[in-house]
């Protein structure tokens, strides 16, 4: 699918900051100088925490903030190191992330949010539940890394295939191949083509994308170097499981073929005690978009138990 060109003139300098984000975009400051960019819709009883996964962003969330906050708070976040928020020498770790969205509740005072996590955003958000398991209400975990185990071998395979310089070398052809095994369909589908073409407009922010190149790598490690899976059996608040089942990224298909998605999911429900588990249909490991209707429908059902 042909992309159209972005235009613009020689005084203006190319930045992740121009990305057009679906609702109004805040800041908050935390320690470390760090600032997290977030958007922050609808009114309710309970709020919902939206985390990212690996080389995405907050508009990933659209499809699902634009119903859910009629009936809660919502708030969206690029982690540090992503589009809005501030980039720096950062660990990039599940922990450094944790304690990130844990200090956010914190300086924005929320009692008892909920944690809806994608992919990495999902490790992320188990890592936090575990650090501090009074402060969350219930958490959400929709394609979550984290569940899928590799050993020391294979992980020091992942680790070595990706890095800063694989990242920045990716040619367009594969970037598009990237996003589109995220689908169901296998191709991205055109309203999500946003994220594509911000992706390629990210290839031209200079500074911004020498610092993303070595910043994915860095999640990579942090999500092979600090599972979650085993501490997962200690965990005590309601937790809600969602799983495309065309999702084609979990488990990975060249370490792991004997696996299946659905094994994976099943192995998430049996080690978090008080867990549900739902496979969307028509659904890839970006389920909240490509099953929007159903993955909003059974959040909501969820949060009412």
């Amino acid at each position: 699918m042909a992309c159209q060109p972005i235009t613009e003139t020689k005084t203006t300098k190319k930045s992740m900051l121009d990305f057009k984000y679906p609702y109004k975009t805040k800041f908050v400051e935390l320690s470390n100088e760090i600032k997290v960019a977030y958007v922050d819709e609808g009114k309710g009883d309970q709020t919902l925490i939206f985390i990212h996964g690996l080389g995405s962003y907050l508009p990933a969330w659209k499809k699902n903030m634009e119903v859910l906050k009629a009936d809660y708070r919502c708030i969206a976040l690029d982690l540090p190191g992503y589009p809005k928020s501030s980039k720096g020498d950062y660990a990039y770790n599940m922990t450094f992330f944790a304690d990130v969205i844990l200090e956010i509740i914190a300086e924005l005072k929320l009692k008892n949010p909920v944690l809806v996590g994608h992919s990495m955003g999902g490790q992320v958000a188990m890592t936090a539940a575990l650090k501090s398991p009074d402060v969350l209400e219930k958490l959400i975990l929709i394609d979550p890394a984290g569940i899928e185990r590799f050993n020391e071998k294979e992980s020091a395979l992942l680790k070595s295939l990706l890095t800063a310089e694989s990242v920045k070398n990716t040619p367009v052809e594969q970037i598009k191949k990237n996003f589109d095994v995220n689908f169901a369909a296998g191709l991205t589908p055109e309203d999500a083509m946003f994220m594509y073409n911000d992706r390629l407009y990210m290839r031209e922010t200079a500074e911004e994308y020498e610092h993303y190149c070595r910043m994915i790598p860095k999640c990579v490690a942090g999500m092979l170097d600090e599972p979650v899976f085993e501490e997962l059996k200690t965990l005590k608040m309601p937790t809600l499981i969602l799983f495309g089942e065309q999702d084609y990224l979990i488990p990975n298909k060249y370490l792991h073929q004997k696996l299946t998605t659905e094994k994976v999911a099943q192995s998430a429900k049996a080690q978090i005690p008080n867990s549900q588990l739902f496979m969307v249909p028509n659904a890839g490991h970006f389920a909240m978009w490509d099953n929007a209707q159903m993955v909003n429908e059974t959040i909501q059902t969820f949060l009412k138990e």
